[in-house]
């Protein structure tokens, strides 16, 4: 670094330095917000998660609605332009509402974290939480041995299974693992080393973007951390009434894989999601599809998958389909062609004797 260099750094500090000060104040506004989350009872911060879904339904009720009305307006339209038009009004309002999506999440953004961190606080310092039973809790206490019913009271232990093993969950989100979780709702790339806790930074901007009710994907390099996670993070995001599911325990194009897309929150290894993709371009119906829309991604290990891998294509190859009979009929047809002699010249002349069919040998062409 030369002294030029040095100076400038020196004066407004590195690039890391600079982004740090501008993520502060939203840390610490964060943990003003996790401050006041102390004197709510379970069932108040579970309910969290509604009033989110509500302000975001809210926030986008004026362009949900212009699009319904535009996309009832194309199915009655008879003219196929007008028809064309209006669907393509329908994908860029779409990209509209997207953008709607980013303000209102960002606008949310410090509450939905200070959530996600009390609720790790009360997992970690209590070893049964109880809660009012929902239909989820009935659910999921069919499913999993932490969950358990009676009457109208749901509990939440804090230990649980993970990929086999026992987790006692003991973990309490940092400043650093709040600037990691914003870091990566921005869309940017968080490098943390091993232990500094990779697992729990994800389950900040995972728990944010499930709210908008669009999906999340989290990707992983193998399907043991995928069912590792999905399990491990998994009784977090329950609490807060949220759907949890791995595609890597179901069969391909299975009604089982559909419904963990349909999932919150779908954990999955990179090579199964592409190949889901790959899958559902190669449909006969659109019904037969197990992918819904894509809006948000956190890749684990982003180096290897979309660098390292992406160097492997994916291909699915199947047998090619056998035409013999209909090559078998289809040559038999030029037998009751006549062959024409002579190119027939733009005066009309040149034929010398006329047919049906004229070959051009220096090309290899066949000409009806």
């Amino acid at each position: 670094m030369g002294f030029f260099d040095k100076l400038v750094t020196s004066i407004f500090g590195s690039k890391h330095e600079r982004e740090y000060k501008e993520m502060q104040p939203l840390v610490d506004q964060i943990n003003a917000e996790y401050e006041k989350l102390k004197s709510l009872s379970n069932d108040e911060l579970r309910n969290k998660t509604v009033e989110f879904r509500q302000r975001i339904a809210e926030h986008l009720s004026t362009i949900d609605k212009e699009i319904g009305d535009l996309k009832e307006s194309a199915e009655q339209e008879e003219d196929l332009q007008l028809k064309d038009d209006q669907y393509k009004k329908v994908d860029s309002m779409r990209k509209d509402r997207d953008k709607l999506i980013e303000e209102v999440l960002k606008e949310i953004l410090p509450e939905a974290f200070a959530v996600v961190k009390e609720t790790s606080f009360r997992f970690s310092n209590n070893p049964l939480l109880e809660v009012t039973a929902t239909d989820l809790d009935r659910e999921l206490a069919v499913k999993f041995q932490n969950i358990k019913i009676d009457g109208d009271k749901a509990t939440y232990a804090n230990t649980w299974l993970a990929a086999g093993s026992e987790v006692n969950w003991n973990m309490v989100h940092y400043d650093v693992q709040l600037i990691g979780g914003i870091v990566l709702h921005q869309g940017k790339i968080a490098e943390m080393s091993t232990g500094e806790g990779k697992t729990l930074v994800a389950t900040l901007p995972a728990y944010l973007n499930a709210l908008a009710g669009e999906g999340v994907h989290i990707v992983t390099v193998n399907d043991y951390l995928a069912r590792r996670d999905s399990e491990w993070n998994g009784p977090l995001f329950q609490f807060l009434g949220l759907r949890v599911d791995c595609i890597d325990k179901y069969q391909p194009h299975s009604e089982l894989r559909r419904n963990a897309y349909m999932a919150d929150i779908t954990y999955g290894t990179n090579n199964e999601f592409g190949f889901d993709y790959l899958r559902d371009n190669m449909v006969q119906d659109l019904d037969q599809r197990v992918q819904r829309g894509l809006a948000y991604a956190i890749v684990d290990e982003v180096d290897s998958i979309l660098i390292d891998e992406a160097r492997t294509p994916l291909i699915i190859s199947g047998q090619a389909e056998d035409h013999t009979d209909l090559y078998i009929k289809i040559n038999a047809l030029p037998s009751y062609l006549e062959l024409q002699i002579g190119e027939e010249k733009a005066d009309g002349t040149g034929v010398i004797k006329a047919g049906d069919y004229w070959v051009d040998e220096k090309s290899q062409q066949v000409y009806l």
